[in-house]
């Protein structure tokens, strides 16, 4: 993993939804770690991230699986992020057979 990605990651802004359901339970993020595993968490949604930089193009970006929960119901997923900039990333979030939003998240 590369180091610019490593740590929290707050998420600023979704496509799907507003800043109060983003920090409905806690402020939203997204976190990486060295160990290739990562969390997120925005609205009622937790998850457990499998991450894995890799080349899109000419350049490098994030990209993972995940599951956890949405409120009491199993979901999991997929998705990518890629810097922007010094301190912005952008992505999308995947639900399996569901909703998609991109994302816009600060370094924390």
């Amino acid at each position: 993993m590369e180091k610019i990605y490593l740590g929290k990651w707050r998420i600023v802004e979704m496509e799907l939804w507003d800043s109060d359901f983003i920090d409905l339970v806690v402020p939203g993020y997204i976190s990486f770690k060295k160990d290739n595993s990562g969390e997120l968490k925005f609205g009622a949604v937790n998850g457990c991230l499998d991450c894995r930089a890799e080349r899109w193009g000419d350049n490098e970006r994030i990209e993972f699986s995940w599951e956890g929960y949405d409120e009491n119901d199993s979901v999991c997923g997929r998705g990518w992020a890629e810097l922007k900039g010094d301190d912005e990333l952008q992505g999308r979030i995947f639900f399996h057979y569901s909703d998609d939003s991109g994302f816009v998240a600060k370094k924390a």
